[in-house]
């Protein structure tokens, strides 16, 4: 996936042209409308600063929310245009449509370095269908394209890929390009022992990330809700613990794969039960091999968590995708922050650790440490079927390097 890049691309290449840059500014509000947590706005900011110094017309595109093809007034785009003018310390324009004649009238009027923001591009049909009307509708007002949305690369949209049709260069921005260095390369050209922490509920969602990393790691580490499955296929008792009982002749073969690769497979050694899944749940620390009968285990144990510090100690790349348990609990948060805590220290010693998208990027912003990280990904989806070796549309539909 050697992709043409932003960097590759010169100040005459982009003064005086009209941008459109495809952003993920789908962010998180509050009920009075105010943006909780800005992290993808941040991350889109390198990419539009150079193009902005370059003297470009940046012309920002993104969705919000699930609208349907429907204008949905809660979901328009303004307090995104309003926390972009404060961190590039210049007013955005901002367009109360994405296509048409408001919109090219408003384009046509911008100055070289000007920032404008369209409106959300799912209160058409056409985006989510990949309609090539609604793409070249979006391209129309436009030059060139850069795709610096890596949380929506998964999908085949018209703003992720139905435009570059009719758009040249098509080129991926920073955040893409810093995506594709960290996961791909620590994958495919890893520094060892290379490491992968797997958790998350359940082993059907992990399935094809599971088995691809057992062709690639040196060790893997099984943590979440999944573990029950596979303690169960062992033969265990997990009592009232989430089990997929269709899945339990897949779990021995994940095993048998690991051990005829050599790969080092750690599941936990104990675990946090509790007699109910709530926050005040009365709760037992017990080993995976006793399990009592009508409770069910919410978190790996404090040995568990020692058997894999220990185990992660000489690794020099991990990457952490999925909770060690459910962490949005405060009774059942340990293992994951313990995790957590322990891949910031490996950071320290020149470990490079990746974290892939989702619950786990939740869980380390939780804790205050995911400035301590090499590398926190900004798409759930879009790292897990990267990590998978899937392609990636929005990525595979730009121009070749």
């Amino acid at each position: 996936m050697a992709k043409k890049a932003l960097a590759d691309l010169s100040a005459s290449d982009v003064s005086g042209k009209r941008v459109l840059v495809r952003a993920d500014f789908n962010v998180p509000l509050d009920d009075a409308g105010n943006i909780t947590d800005d992290t993808r706005i941040r991350a889109a900011l390198p990419t539009i600063q150079d193009l902005v110094e370059k003297g470009a017309k940046v012309i920002l595109a993104s969705h919000f929310g699930r609208p349907k093809g429907k204008v949905v007034d809660s979901m328009r785009l303004t307090p995104v245009a309003e926390r972009l003018s404060e961190k590039l310390g210049q007013a955005v324009i901002k367009c109360d449509d994405c296509i048409g004649d408001e919109v090219a009238a408003k384009i046509a009027g911008m100055d070289n370095g000007q920032v404008a923001l369209l409106e959300n591009v799912r209160f058409y049909d056409g985006e989510t269908s990949n309609d090539p009307e609604f793409a070249k509708q979006l391209a129309a007002n436009a030059d060139l394209y850069v795709n610096d949305a890596f949380g929506t690369a998964h999908r085949a949209h018209a703003s992720t890929a139905g435009v570059t049709e009719y758009l040249s260069p098509a080129v991926a921005g920073s955040l893409i390009e810093k995506e594709l260095k960290y996961l791909q390369s620590t994958v495919d050209n890893p520094q060892r022992p290379l490491a992968a922490i797997v958790g998350g509920s359940k082993v059907s969602s992990k399935i094809g990330v599971i088995d691809t990393l057992l062709d690639k790691v040196d060790k893997i580490f099984i943590g979440g809700g999944m573990i029950f499955t596979f303690y169960k296929a062992r033969g265990l008792s997990v009592g009232d613990s989430l089990v997929e009982e269709d899945k339990l002749a897949l779990a021995k073969e994940l095993e048998a794969k690991a051990k005829a690769k050599g790969v080092e497979f750690l599941l936990p050694t104990d675990v946090v039960v509790a007699d109910k899944f709530a926050a005040d749940a009365n709760t037992q620390t017990v080993s995976v091999e006793s399990i009592p009968d009508g409770w069910m285990g919410l978190d790996i144990g404090p040995d568990s968590v020692k058997v894999f510090q220990d185990a992660l100690g000489d690794c020099k790349s991990v990457i952490w995708n999925g909770p060690m348990g459910v962490f949005e609990m405060e009774k059942f948060a340990k293992g994951t922050e313990a995790i957590a805590h322990t891949l910031a220290d490996l950071t320290g010693t020149g470990c490079i650790t990746i974290i892939g998208g989702g619950d786990s990027v939740a869980a380390v912003e939780k804790v205050g440490l995911a400035d301590k990280m090499s590398h926190i990904s900004t798409g759930g989806g879009a790292s897990l079927e990267l990590l998978e070796g899937k392609t990636l549309p929005g990525i595979a539909a730009l121009d070749d390097a």
